[in-house]
């Protein structure tokens, strides 16, 4: 099963040197351009408050006072990248589990996917889970994905294949277990971590009850 998820944005790094205003009714594409840079930046920063507005006007060839046009301050900013990161982070998850019927595969294969996610952009998960922004502002699209996993587990209590039990807090449970683990595995790579996948198993077995977390029936 390939969870490889759907990489960002890549620079144009010949963009500078030909940027050009863009025409009129063409703002909403300089606003993606910000964000996209801002995206970058922080995946490789891993911190929000490392963010610079000049460095992002720098990346896009605009002056800083341009950003300010769609962006109040920096933290709107970066709630504008984090929320497009969540979206892909979503989006992932939605295409592993529609690959599967059985709903505890699909379950895996969510899960599975967005550890992907995060293995491939270390910072940027970082920054979801650990910014200070997320803390004064909150982050409200972020229900979106607990929604999605509550929904999953849903299905598995459903169809019998996971014991009765109240959905959303197992659902947060396992959130709960996947995000500190993904988060410990990036603040302290050195450890000697067993694989993923392992871990990942070893959560949907005693969190949602899972016997056979993969859908294959022994």
């Amino acid at each position: 099963m390939d969870t490889t998820p759907t990489p960002l944005p890549t620079p144009d790094p010949s963009a500078a040197a030909r940027r050009r205003p863009n025409a009129r009714g063409q703002g909403e594409r300089l606003r993606e351009e910000i964000v996209s840079a801002a995206v970058r930046m922080l995946d490789q920063l891993a911190d929000d408050e490392a963010l610079s507005l000049r460095a992002v006007a720098r990346a896009v060839s605009i002056a800083a006072t341009s950003v300010y046009l769609y962006f109040p301050d920096r933290d709107a900013l970066v709630l504008a990248a984090m929320r497009r990161c969540h979206e892909e982070l979503v989006r992932t998850g939605d295409e592993a589990d529609a690959a599967h019927e059985d709903p505890a595969a699909r379950l895996r294969a969510r899960i599975l996917a967005q550890a992907a996610w995060a293995r491939e952009h270390p910072g940027l998960y970082k920054v979801l889970h650990e910014s200070k922004v997320s803390r004064l502002h909150g982050m409200p699209f972020k229900e979106v994905l607990i929604a999605r996993t509550t929904a999953a587990v849903q299905r598995c209590m459903d169809a019998g294949i996971a014991p009765p039990d109240d959905a959303t807090t197992v659902a947060i449970d396992l959130r709960t277990a996947v995000n500190g683990m993904l988060t410990q595995r990036i603040n302290e790579p050195d450890l000697p971590w067993p694989p993923a996948v392992e871990q990942l198993d070893r959560f949907l077995a005693k969190i949602v009850g899972l016997t056979d977390p993969d859908g294959r029936r022994r």
